[in-house]
Order: structure tokens, then C-alpha cells, then sequence
């Protein structure tokens, strides 16, 4: 199961939130936050917040254990840009770009996946096997169930003809 947060519009440029990002991806979710508690630059604290929000959905919307989850992804994208400008010399303006990035977390479970693999496939397994014992089986009960009706037809029908005589 993927469980995902987003935090739009954050006022950071997507470049100096991509290094932090870069950094954590490949940690378990415990070194993740632990690293980005430490970690000495303002866009840890929006991946940090991003993170935990993706932690919480997962607990209180899925009902997963902290410990089965693990980071599958970290997206950051570039948001719309903020375009200002700067009066300079000789009336002319110089162009200030604010820019904005986009941040995704996407966690992934462990252990449920695995589990649920092995399960669909022990399924598979039980439903084929359940199919070659039940084909036989089905067949011969229909047969004896068709010859019991055929008889108790039969015999209300001699006893009705007798007592009509």
C-alpha cells in the first residue's frame, strides 16, 4: 500500500529542498526523522513536516504500524514562481524570481506487501486444487441426487395407481 502526502506552495526553491530530500530517500523512516531533526537548513524542517504527515495518514487512516513503513519516494517539484522587481540605475529594473516548490512523500509498507503476496498466492493455489477435487465430486452427488428423486417419483406414483384400483 502507498500512502502519500503533499505540501504545495512552499516558499523554497525546489534546488536547495531536492539536496535534503537527495539525502534522506535511502534511510528507514526512524534515521529519516532523526536526521532531519539534526540537519543545519530550513527546506529539513518542510521535508520533516511532510514526512510525519505521511507517517500519520499511514497509523490513523490505515491503521499500519510504525515500524512496517518505509520511504518508497521523496518528489520535489517546482511551483509557480513569484516574479518581482528591483529599481536600479538609470530607471531601469532588474527581475527578482521568488520561487516555490511542491514536495510529495510517498511511503510504502513492508511487511503487508509481502504478506499479501504470499496470501494471494496461497489463495491461487487452494482455489486450483479446490477446483480438481470439486469437479468429481459434483458430478457423482448430482448423479446419486437425480436417482433418488427418479425412485421416490416412481414409487408415489405405483401407490397413487393402486389406490385408485
Amino acid at each position: 500500500m502507498i500512502i502519500i502526502a503533499t505540501q504545495k506552495n512552499t516558499r523554497q526553491p525546489a534546488r536547495k529542498v531536492r539536496y535534503v530530500a537527495d539525502v534522506v530517500k535511502k534511510m528507514s523512516v526512524e534515521d529519516a526523522l532523526k536526521q532531519l531533526a539534526v540537519m543545519d537548513r530550513r527546506a529539513s524542517l518542510v521535508v520533516l513536516k511532510t514526512l510525519r504527515q505521511a507517517i500519520a495518514n499511514a497509523m490513523n487512516n490505515h491503521q499500519l504500524a510504525f515500524a512496517d513503513l518505509q520511504i518508497k519516494n521523496i518528489i520535489v517539484n517546482d511551483a509557480p514562481t513569484l516574479k518581482r522587481w528591483r529599481a536600479v540605475s538609470r530607471g531601469r529594473a532588474h527581475t527578482i524570481l521568488k520561487r516555490s516548490c511542491h514536495v510529495v512523500v510517498e511511503l510504502e509498507t513492508k511487511s503487508v506487501e509481502n504478506k499479501d503476496d504470499s496470501t494471494k498466492k496461497q489463495v491461487k493455489e487452494n482455489n486450483k486444487a479446490a477446483d480438481k477435487k470439486s469437479a468429481t465430486p459434483t458430478k457423482t452427488t448430482t448423479k446419486k441426487t437425480d436417482t433418488s428423486k427418479k425412485t421416490s417419483k416412481t414409487s408415489s406414483k405405483k401407490i397413487t395407481k393402486k389406490d385408485k384400483k
